[in-house]
């Protein structure tokens, strides 16, 4: 994936257990193709999603058990009895990525981060043959979490390639018109605007904090990182009150021991 939606995304950490180290990478290097061809280069849409159709048709030969140009992907499919569905359900997130570029409130944008980014965690928990309910309500929602706190970190990015994430009864409450984004005006409405965005991606992310407990050793203290990652450019969201149109807050290397620091206390 180009680096956005999964750069939080555990891959082949030595932090992970070793054998799961192999179908980890395998469903990265799926997910960041796909993302790729729906979001890199100068491709013309209809392109974009005939590359997403033959992936889909490569899903279809994994599942009957044919031969795949995704050998390692299948691997793992079979390996660790992967739904095939939850990959579908990435497909079918960068297919909209091609076709929808705004949203109309909060439950339209959850719904494509329940399949832009939630499939992610719960690839990873049957990777751990976990199930849980609870386990998946905590995953989906620190998916989620990652997945808008990518959003409010990006506006500027999302803009420039002609998305904007933010829901449209969001902008209208604010007093928000889609072209102060383009002028880069971060004004109080907008600082407003963003808060309330902040609280709920934190909301989100505190939400599933149960999760690295649940899961334990060395896996949860890599989950554990991720959800200090997200909260930590939250915190920079903050510090810069809130102006992420002109300035994208990232992670640095001094954010390191403070991610550990933090980790310790989860």
């Amino acid at each position: 994936m180009s680096v956005g939606h999964y750069e939080n995304f555990p891959v082949a950490s030595l932090l992970l257990p070793a054998p799961l180290r192999a179908p980890v990478q395998a469903i990265y290097r799926f997910a960041r193709h796909a993302d790729d061809l729906a979001d890199e280069g100068d491709a013309e849409p209809a392109e974009r999603l005939r590359a997403l159709h033959a992936l889909d048709q490569e899903l279809d030969a994994i599942a009957a058990g044919a031969e795949s140009a995704w050998p390692d992907l299948a691997a793992a499919v079979r390996a660790h009895a992967l739904p095939i569905d939850l990959l579908r359900d990435l497909l079918s997130a960068f297919r909209q990525d091609v076709t929808v570029h705004r949203y109309a409130d909060d439950a339209a944008l959850l719904d494509y981060c329940r399949r832009s980014a939630n499939p992610i965690g719960r690839l990873l928990l049957a990777l751990f043959r976990r199930s849980e309910p609870d386990l998946l309500r905590q995953s989906d929602a620190i998916c989620a979490g990652l997945q808008l706190v990518n959003f409010w970190q990006d506006v500027a990015i999302d803009w420039q390639k002609g998305r904007v994430y933010l829901p449209a009864d969001a902008l209208a409450t604010h007093g928000i018109d889609e072209s102060q984004i383009g002028r880069s005006e971060c004004d109080s409405r907008w600082t407003a605007l963003m808060r309330e965005r902040v609280a709920w991606a934190r909301k989100l992310l505190s939400s599933g904090a149960a999760l690295p407990r649940a899961l334990g050793g060395r896996t949860g203290w890599e989950l554990r990182l991720v959800v200090q990652g997200g909260l930590r450019i939250l915190d920079k969201i903050v510090a810069l009150h809130h102006a992420t149109l002109l300035t994208r807050p990232r992670l640095r290397a001094w954010d390191g021991p403070i991610l550990l620091w933090r980790a310790l206390w989860m």
